[in-house]
Parts: structure tokens; C-alpha cells; sequence
């Protein structure tokens, strides 16, 4: 028989504790607690300290109760705030009963506030001997395992918070996240290039093959769109004259959710005037090479028992050619879809063209294989309404998408900047929507008009943020590296 309260036992007791305190006149939610500092700077103001060294160097520190190891009269207790784990001493020759007792009453969980002197411990641990305590917020609930870990995936991502409180790991990614997104605007802000916002709630979608949300503006009374990409509003400041410029922020996708899926995630977008998709491709290799540096201090990093080079220069290999070297199958000699579809020996549906069903090949026979950095080039102009057609390949258009670690992370066009051919495009893929493909791109006029005020030659690329710190933490999951992913009910 297991000797573990029952969770409503345990909820009962805190609870209790709670109304005790508040009896004996103690504020169990105290407004601040002034003077604090981060157990960080603590420890590295005495790194290397002697083991038995006593100190005169005081502290105020504030944090999470994650482990108590009492001993009669004395106790130690782990204190963890958000930059680092420090432990405390407590004696009741110092504290007195009342305070020893109120401190080591308290409940892992709880967070405490305490001062006192910094000394090492007979093992060399860096303690801090407390000579007064406050509780600053009672935990009414037991924390994850008692901190031992917490690894039921389903509580971890739809309860990231107690995630975040019981393992380190978790903490560290996310750490690592804003530093890569830290990094990214770095590398960008250094070259000219100007940070935007455009609007996420649009009156069109568009930049991107994929099925929107929809939602209804009351006042407007009009039904609107959130962003699938930043793409066309970024590239009409371009026209405008804004001839480096960027955007990070959240894309949102009507889509189903998997391991590199999630139906909101960030982007990173940019386009700069008179550059190609060489030149673009040049600049992704830096950027991610520049990240890695600044977020791990290396470009080589490990994967599924691989090891990820990320410094420049990346492998290219056209569409074509990465297709036939893993199915045999050479999409140029199969130029319909029903053609295509006996070469692949499926039958697919009556919504996916030509287009989808080399999109399919890429996806699902070679992107897995793709785990050395690749820029895989030039595609089909089915696939690609915004790309300008190549400029020596018929029936081609310069474009490329970026792979590391068999998942796509960017993609990039030589911009197509004719209004006219804009508007073909268009046109084709209002009859894939006819069709029935509801990822085509709907037709929007007053992006053609844009462009008829003249947009220089572009590069553009939009790089998946999620996807990027997958790489530099080696999670497995998209889930992994988003704080609080879309879950089912």
C-alpha cells in the first residue's frame, strides 16, 4: 500500500497552513520584497570559494522552496529563483524558535524571501547562513514529483508552468530561445535592415500556400483573416522605399499540428532591394552560423546521433535532381499529373494537381534525409506564385527552401516583381481554388497595384523562428520549444 496522501489531502493541509497564518496574523501574499539579489550574482561574486570559508558578505535572496534536509534544531533548504539554485542554512541558535520554526514550516512550493552570509559548506557548497525569513507567496498546490522531474508529456505542455518549476532543461531551452531571437535581430539590425510590424488581423490573406483562420470584426461588420505571412504587406514597404526591411512575429495556420506543426508560430521575414535568391541564401548561411555562435559558441551541433555543421558553405541541389536521387523518379519527364501520379504508382485526390504531388515527393521521400544544412533550388512555378520565373530554367522559378536536420526552416524567392505576371499567377490560383485546393493563394488587386508603382529587384526569406531553436536545442518536437503549444481538448 503506497503511503502518499491523496491530492485533496495535500490541497486540505496547504490550505489549512494557509488560514493558520492569516490567524496568527502573518500576510501570506506580501507586496515586494526590496533589496534583492539574484542568487546568480551571488554565486559567481564567490566562485571558487574554500571549503569551510566564512564570509562578511550579506545578501537579500528570494526564490522557490525546492528541497528541505532537516536536522533537529538545524536545516538546509534549497532556494531556486530564475537565474540559479542556492542553499540556505537555517539554525534556531540564530533564527530563534519562532523564526527557525516559521522557515521550516514552510511547504516545498513556497516562495520565500531571506537575508544572511555567505559562507561554503564542509563540502564546498556555497550557503548562505539565514538570519531572518518572509514567506512572499504561499503554494496552495504540491509542486511536480517534489522537484524530481516532471515527465508526463501531456502535463508538461498544457501546464508549462509547473514544466518550467520542476525541470531545468525545460527552463534552459527557453532561455536559449530568446537568446536565439536576441541573436537573429542582432545580425539583422547590424546590416540596415528595419524591424516593421504589418497587421496580423488581415481583410486578405496571402504569401503562402495554406488555409486561414477567419473571424468577424462586429464594427466593421466584415469578416477579416489573421496573417498566414507577413509577405505582401513587407514587400509593398519595399516598394515604398524601405529597401532592407524585416518582421518577426506570430503567422497563424489552419492546419493539423505534428512534431513541426503548430497552427500559430513565428516567422522571421526579410527583403532587401536589388538581391537575389543567391544572395539571400548567402546571408541565411551568416545568419545561422552568427546565431549558434552567440547562443551555443559553436556551429556544430548534435542531432540524433549526428553532428550538425551550420557554418557556411551549405550544400545546394535543385528540386529535380534531390527527387531523383532518392525516389528515381524525375519529375521532368513527368510533366502532368496523371503522369506523375502512374510514376509514383498512387492515386491521389481530385484536389492535388501536378504541384502538390511534387510537393508531397519532397516532403515525405527526401526532406527527412536532409540533415547537413541544404538549400534545395528551384522550383516548379506551380508551387511558387511570388517567385520570378528562372531566369535560364523553362517552366522554373528562382527559389530555394533551407533544410537542417530533415526539417525545412526557411524559404526564399528572387521576388516576382512584374504586375502582370503577378496577376497570371493569380489567375492560376483562382482555379486551383476552384478546384477545390484550400491552401491556394486567393487573388489580391491591391497587391498587383503595388507593384505596378514599381518594385525594384528582391530577395526575400522567411525563416521559422520555432524551427531554428529546434536545431540549436536539440528538441525533438516543434511542442519542445513553444511555451504553450495547441493541444486537443
Amino acid at each position: 500500500m503506497s503511503d502518499e496522501k491523496p491530492a485533496s489531502d495535500l490541497l486540505a493541509e496547504r490550505r489549512a497552513k494557509l488560514e493558520r497564518l492569516r490567524e496568527a496574523g502573518v500576510e501570506p501574499f506580501p507586496h515586494s520584497f526590496e533589496g534583492r539579489t539574484d542568487i546568480a550574482e551571488v554565486r559567481s561574486a564567490h566562485e571558487g570559494i574554500e571549503a569551510g570559508a566564512e564570509t562578511d558578505s550579506r545578501y537579500r535572496v528570494a526564490g522557490r522552496i525546492s528541497a528541505r534536509r532537516d536536522m533537529g534544531r538545524s536545516a538546509f533548504i534549497d532556494l531556486r529563483d530564475g537565474s540559479g539554485k542556492l542553499q540556505l542554512q537555517a539554525l534556531a541558535d540564530v533564527l530563534g524558535d519562532e523564526g527557525f520554526d516559521a522557515l521550516v514550516g514552510l511547504d516545498l512550493g513556497d516562495i520565500a524571501g531571506v537575508e544572511g552570509t555567505a559562507f561554503a559548506s564542509r563540502r564546498g557548497e556555497l550557503t548562505l547562513k539565514v538570519e531572518s525569513s518572509v514567506l512572499l507567496a504561499k503554494s496552495l498546490r504540491p509542486p511536480p514529483d517534489k522537484f524530481h522531474g516532471l515527465e508526463d508529456v501531456e502535463t508538461r505542455f498544457r501546464r508549462r508552468e509547473l514544466d518550467l518549476i520542476a525541470n531545468e532543461d525545460t527552463r534552459e531551452i527557453f532561455s536559449k530561445r530568446a537568446a536565439t531571437i536576441a541573436a537573429v535581430r542582432a545580425w539583422l539590425d547590424e546590416r540596415g535592415f528595419v524591424e516593421v510590424e504589418t497587421p496580423v488581423l488581415q481583410p486578405l490573406y496571402g504569401g503562402a500556400l495554406a488555409r486561414p483562420f477567419v473571424t468577424h470584426h462586429n464594427a466593421l461588420d466584415r469578416d477579416l483573416y489573421l496573417r498566414i505571412a507577413t509577405e505582401l504587406y513587407l514587400k509593398r514597404l519595399v516598394v515604398g522605399g524601405i529597401d532592407r526591411v524585416y518582421e518577426l512575429g506570430k503567422d497563424f495556420r489552419n492546419e493539423g499540428v505534428s512534431f513541426k506543426h503548430n497552427p500559430e508560430f513565428t516567422m522571421l521575414e526579410w527583403y532587401e532591394a536589388y538581391a537575389d535568391y543567391n544572395d539571400v541564401a548567402e546571408q541565411l548561411e551568416q545568419l545561422v552560423s552568427f546565431v549558434a555562435e552567440r547562443v551555443l559558441g559553436t556551429t556544430r551541433v548534435p542531432r540524433d546521433g549526428a553532428v550538425i555543421e551550420l557554418a557556411p558553405p551549405w550544400r545546394r541541389v535543385t528540386l529535380r535532381e534531390a527527387i531523383r536521387e532518392r525516389t528515381g523518379i524525375d519529375i521532368a519527364e513527368h510533366p502532368s499529373r496523371e503522369a506523375l501520379a502512374e510514376a509514383m504508382d498512387s492515386e491521389p485526390d481530385s484536389s492535388e494537381g501536378w504541384g502538390k504531388l511534387v510537393d508531397g515527393l519532397l516532403s515525405k521521400q527526401v526532406e527527412p534525409h536532409l540533415i547537413q544544412p541544404t538549400f534545395v533550388t528551384d522550383y516548379p512555378v506551380e508551387l511558387s506564385p511570388f517567385a520570378k520565373a528562372h531566369r535560364s530554367e523553362e517552366g522554373l522559378v528562382e527559389r530555394w527552401e533551407a533544410f537542417v536536420g530533415g526539417v525545412e526552416i526557411s524559404n526564399a524567392f528572387t521576388e516576382l516583381n512584374d504586375p502582370d505576371e503577378q496577376r497570371r499567377r493569380f489567375e492560376q490560383q483562382q482555379e486551383e481554388l476552384e478546384r477545390g485546393d484550400e491552401e491556394a493563394q486567393p487573388y489580391d488587386e491591391a497587391y498587383v497595384e503595388a507593384l505596378e508603382a514599381g518594385m525594384p529587384p528582391t530577395g526575400g526569406v522567411g525563416l521559422g523562428i520555432d524551427r531554428l531553436v529546434m536545431i540549436m536545442t536539440g528538441a525533438a518536437s516543434l511542442r519542445e520549444v513553444v511555451l504553450f503549444p495547441a493541444m486537443r481538448s
